[in-house]
């Protein structure tokens, strides 16, 4: 096993938040474009899908037309299938209306259409130190604008207090913005309880629910969720370039985009009815179909076997790894409640370099720097070293979880 080299200084480039060009070099060389190394890098995108998505995928790719803009069978037959995906995601997250289910490409697409589309100068936005980038630039760009912000604090354990949210709401509170799970610890966050009382208090609620859509349940309607943002990519099991929104219904957002609809075609203005309000231009119907059949996976499987089995394998690799030398892990593990995430450093080592060595030597792919969520990782005290991230799947195995446990113990025993 080649081991651990303690460097001092750590070369700033391009790739410093994701690992090295050395890095991706070692990557190719590892894996010779086998995908059968051990994927443990979820949280960024789930890489092994269900055969039906990929089935659904290349059936749209040679049959489907362009929704809402022909009479002809390819155009009707896309309509129908971007259709049955807006009820099933309705269904999946209890929406009142499929058309209050808006696509998009990712979750950084809706959390922009949902934070330009709804503060305004003067208004005032209550956030968190555990939000990824998709909504802290937003929200600066809108501070910026003229919107003031405030950033709810949290401790080395990734949490933050309700009582200081509740706390900052003022009479020009607009809306509070916050994840339901952090892409860094996989501290899962109690959106009904900030729901009620952004309810109580006449304050909107917008969630950005990237790690926990297609995992855990979400009801809009009962966690009084305002706007829920996700992505298809991850838990969802759909394909990249797919994701969405959900708008409550009564709620005006301000389109981000306007152009061609299919309807109103001789309107200067663009169609303010939803979904189409918020969707110009030609939706991603390949993707979506795939969606489509991901959301059938779901149903059929169960998001609570899906997330049992995820947090069982989460658990087995922090029991195996909490309490090896030299090896720290983030986050707050005292609830069995959480996304199945474990961050963890070796030392003083670099999080990069320990990152390459589980995938040159153990076949191990992970997730290294600084996970797109600065102001956690200023919480958590971590910002130079960054953190290694594992992130599981249902599809990972047990074999593969003690593969990873005995990997930080041998690189653990380096750093001695």
């Amino acid at each position: 096993m080649t081991c651990l080299k303690k460097e001092k200084e750590i070369e700033l480039s391009l790739y410093n938040d994701v690992g090295t060009l050395a890095s991706y070099n070692k990557y190719i060389e590892a894996t010779k474009g086998d995908i059968s190394v051990i994927y443990m890098d979820n949280a960024a995108t789930t890489m092994h899908k269900p055969k039906a998505v990929i089935d659904a995928v290349v059936a749209a790719m040679s049959s489907m037309g362009n929704a809402g803009r022909g009479a002809n069978e390819a155009s009707l037959s896309a309509s129908r299938i971007i259709y049955d995906t807006r009820e099933r995601l309705a269904k999946l997250f209890g929406a009142e209306n499929p058309k209050q289910i808006v696509f998009t490409m990712n979750s950084t697409e809706s959390l922009n259409i949902a934070i330009k589309g709804l503060i305004e100068p003067g208004d005032h936005v209550i956030t968190t130190m555990l939000e990824h980038n998709s909504v802290l630039r937003p929200l600066y760009e809108m501070e910026e604008r003229g919107a003031k912000l405030t950033i709810i604090k949290a401790d080395k354990q990734g949490n933050f207090s309700l009582e200081d949210m509740e706390a900052a709401i003022t009479p020009k509170t607009k809306a509070i913005v916050c994840t339901n799970g952090s892409n860094l610890t996989g501290n899962y966050v109690d959106v009904a309880a900030v729901g009620e009382m952004a309810h109580r208090h006449g304050v909107l609620l917008i969630v950005d629910a990237s790690q926990t859509a297609g995992v855990f349940p979400i009801d809009v309607q009962k966690m009084n969720i305002d706007v829920l943002c996700f992505t298809g990519h991850k838990g969802l099991l759909a394909p990249q370039g797919t994701g969405g929104l959900y708008v409550r219904e009564g709620l005006t957002v301000q389109p981000l985009l306007s152009g061609g609809s299919g309807v109103q075609t001789y309107n200067k203005k663009h169609p303010v009815e939803m979904p189409t309000a918020l969707e110009a231009g030609t939706l991603n119907g390949h993707g979506i179909a795939g969606m489509n059949a991901a959301l059938a996976y779901l149903e059929e499987t169960g998001i609570d076997t899906i997330r049992e089995r995820e947090q069982e394998l989460m658990w087995k690799f922090y029991e195996g790894v909490k309490d090896i030398p030299n090896v720290t892990v983030y986050g707050d593990f005292s609830t069995k409640n959480r996304c199945a995430i474990v961050a963890l450093n070796i030392g003083d080592y670099d999080s990069a370099e320990v990152s390459d060595e589980l995938l040159t030597e153990y076949g191990i792919s992970t997730r290294p720097g600084g996970h797109c969520a600065p102001l956690a990782h200023e919480a958590l005290g971590n910002v130079e070293q960054g953190a290694v991230r594992f992130s599981f799947s249902h599809y990972n195995t047990d074999e593969e979880i003690e593969t990873a446990i005995r990997a930080i113990e041998e690189l653990a025993q380096d750093e001695e």
